[in-house]
């Protein structure tokens, strides 16, 4: 079972609310679980109608059945600075070089360092156990940057090469890599049904495959309604003007004459099938290609009113019914 879990997407597909509602729907029935931001938005707080997260874990949510969900927003600047007290016992003096300038100086021309502090900081929390023994957290959500850098990112191993070959630096990012490229992570890809999306996902695949790091499912976000099928769509195209004309008549939308207002709504309604037509052929089109990718596909509405609150605990429900409690 995979208790890191990694939500990337491409900008605009709305990773983060699906990480957020990730969160919600594996801590279910009394589970606990973090999510962690790493690009300093602060779009968890947002989503969850919160104050911004503090560098240090908050309780946000409770979800269905009594569990919790914890959040964290990772500062890579107040990380280094645990890093520094954890191998150097640097303490004061490292808040020192905090006031100097010289952290953000080190986080800004080694940007390889920067990831292993925001993923060392995710992994610690995967492996942390309490005095008992047990897991602090069943599960990690990272909300990770977008698929055109989520591979870089994660090959935390592959940035650090040129910047340490041995020391704490060196076995921090070995360590962080052998939870990364295991049966603990699993790396899940939002998009939407369209072109630019759906590339960016397969091609973001591809490089998670050839770096031989764990992918595990693709979410589609905001999928619309269906209001009409193959078989309705056909229908359109096929039926004469003064049929529809005759049906608007029947359900009382316009008088029966010629010229009526019946017959002045057919071209705008058919105009609108025409464009929900080919909205429809696209979609169908897209799915095709992400069945291509035999992985496990998971479709989440559009929420008519918008994100609120409310809307992230219904998308957790429906990520619940498709199987994501307890995903791997």
């Amino acid at each position: 079972m995979s208790r890191l879990q990694v939500v990337s997407g491409k900008g605009g597909t709305g990773k983060t609310t699906v990480a957020a509602a990730l969160a919600l729907a594996l801590a279910t029935e009394g589970k606990r679980t973090l999510l962690v931001e790493v690009e300093g938005r602060q779009g968890i707080a947002q989503l969850f109608e919160t104050e911004a997260l503090p560098y240090e874990e908050r309780k946000i949510a409770v979800a269905p059945g009594g569990g919790e969900v914890y959040a964290l927003a990772i500062d890579p600047e107040l990380a280094l600075l645990d890093y520094l007290q954890m191998f150097y016992k640097l303490g004061s003096a490292g808040r020192a070089l905090k006031k100097l300038g010289a952290i953000d100086f080190a986080t800004t021309i080694a940007p390889g360092l920067r990831d292993v502090l925001l993923t060392g900081k995710a992994c610690e929390a995967v492996r942390r156990k309490d005095r008992a023994g047990r897991f602090v957290y069943d599960y990690v959500i990272m909300d990770a940057p977008p698929t055109g850098r989520i591979t870089r990112f994660l090959n935390v191993n592959d940035e650090v090469a040129g910047l340490a070959k041995i020391g704490p630096i060196h076995n921090q990012a070995q360590a962080v890599m052998r939870v990364l490229k295991s049966v603990e992570t699993a790396v899940h890809l939002v998009t939407l049904l369209e072109e630019m999306p759906v590339q960016e996902t397969v091609d973001g695949i591809a490089e998670l495959r050839a770096a031989r790091l764990p992918v595990g499912r693709v979410i589609v976000n905001m999928v619309r309604p269906q209001v009409l099928d193959a078989t309705d769509l056909e229908l359109l195209r096929t039926a004469p003007r003064t049929a529809f004309a005759r049906s608007l008549s029947l359900a009382g939308l316009g008088g029966a004459r010629r010229g009526g207002s019946a017959e002045r709504l057919v071209e705008p309604l058919l105009a609108q099938a025409e464009e929900y037509a080919e909205r429809y052929a696209l979609e169908q089109e897209q799915r095709s290609v992400l069945g291509e990718l035999d992985l496990p596909l998971h479709e989440l509405p559009l929420l008519a009113e918008g994100m609120d609150l409310a809307g992230l605990y219904e998308l957790a429900s429906e990520l619940r019914k498709q199987g994501m409690q307890g995903v791997s």
